[in-house]
């Protein structure tokens, strides 16, 4: 997702993208944990193209396609991509009904209109062997011709709500979430509020992707979870987001900014349950679930260890500045910036083990699988 928020609707919804460029709160400088993820369940997603995709079901001549939805900026989104291609290829290696044929490969990169699409296609690999293009707008929304797609990769992404819910932010609402800009230690109506936000954008990019993959094709989820049955107070990524909150609170006491300010923001974020995710797959009734499963980052020395330069606290608060910081200078202004991102910094050093935090962080890989279209 890319560098400001953007205001206009799409579909319906708004955008809040990554920080796009090259500089050192950029997204692409910033997003080693994602790639560390994406790693982790390279081996998983090979193995559900080469056991799942339904290659026998699309045409000799079909020029294979794949879409990376919210694939922002930097290297992440085309090593994903490799990883995609490769498996597929193998594929058709195996494949001696199709005499081995390999097809054209055809990418499309999305995400939100406000995306650095400039920086991500300066950085395309040189020796790709597909053909890129780039597709702006909501994955929450249609983006693709009807049964176009073949495989359909999105990685930490989804946790992202098209839109804060509305009742968090009605001053006559039981779910008014006055004070804080998260659903962590809110009441009941909060919580519920956005659960029922989630609820509806997966049902929204669920019916989105089933008209737009093939019979036979594969839709691949990688993402943050609150494990079931553990309540949201206890899911690390939300304890660091509600530091963020505290933070804010903090500034307003001061009088940076102001306290109706703070009372009037909410990230658009939610970190769904294994559970609901199921859940959503049977309402929409369009996928068979083929694998899912916990994945763990690794690093370099193959450990599941984090590495270092991913565990400081000054690492993790540049993290969060690239994922937040075009939704917080929308609200808030530019000049806070670096006073917020500082004062999380601290807070992460002080109260947060960052070498507990991932190892405690959960991530689900889940493979879906186009059912017979009728």
């Amino acid at each position: 997702m890319a560098t400001e928020k953007d205001m206009s609707k799409e579909g319906e919804g708004e955008a809040y993208p990554m920080k796009g460029g090259d500089g050192p709160y950029s997204y692409s400088k910033n997003s080693s944990y994602q790639g560390e993820l994406r790693n982790a369940a390279k081996e998983l997603v090979s193995e559900a193209i080469v056991d799942h995709l339904d290659i026998v079901k699309f045409s000799p001549s079909t020029t294979i396609r794949v879409a990376d939805l919210g694939c922002s900026v930097g290297p992440n989104t085309f090593f994903a991509v490799q990883n995609i291609l490769e498996a597929i290829e193998l594929k058709y290696y195996q494949s001696q009904a199709l005499n081995s044929q390999i097809p054209e490969f055809q990418v499309f990169f999305n995400d939100h209109v406000s995306n650095d699409f400039n920086t991500l296609f300066l950085s395309l690999p040189v020796d790709r062997r597909y053909h890129a293009a780039g597709v702006p707008g909501s994955f929450y929304s249609n983006l693709f011709p009807s049964h176009s797609l073949h495989v359909a990769h999105i990685s930490t992404a989804i946790h992202w709500l098209s839109r804060v819910p509305k009742e968090v932010l009605d001053r006559s609402s039981p779910a008014w979430n006055k004070g804080r800009i998260t659903y962590l230690s809110a009441s009941d109506e909060v919580i519920e509020a956005y659960a029922a936000q989630c609820a509806d954008d997966m049902a929204r990019f669920l019916q989105a992707r089933a008209q737009e993959i093939a019979e036979g094709g594969l839709l691949i989820i990688i993402h943050a979870v609150r494990p079931n049955g553990i309540p949201h107070s206890q899911v690390n990524l939300n304890i660091v987001q509600d530091l963020l909150g505290s933070c804010l609170v903090d500034m307003a006491k001061k009088g940076i900014v102001r306290e109706e300010q703070v009372d009037t923001f909410n990230l658009p974020i939610y970190y769904i349950s294994p559970q609901e995710m199921e859940t959503a797959i049977e309402r929409n009734g369009c996928f068979s679930i083929e694998r899912m499963e916990r994945v763990h980052p690794l690093t370099y020395s193959g450990s599941t260890e984090m590495a270092p330069q991913c565990l400081t606290s000054k690492a993790s608060a540049f993290t969060i500045r690239s994922a937040v910081e075009g939704v917080i200078k929308a609200h808030f202004g530019e000049e806070i910036l670096d006073q917020l991102f500082d004062s999380l910094s601290k807070k992460l050093e002080d109260e947060v083990s960052m070498s507990e935090f991932a190892e405690k962080t959960v991530n689900f890989c889940a493979v879906l699988k186009r059912k017979p279209i009728n």
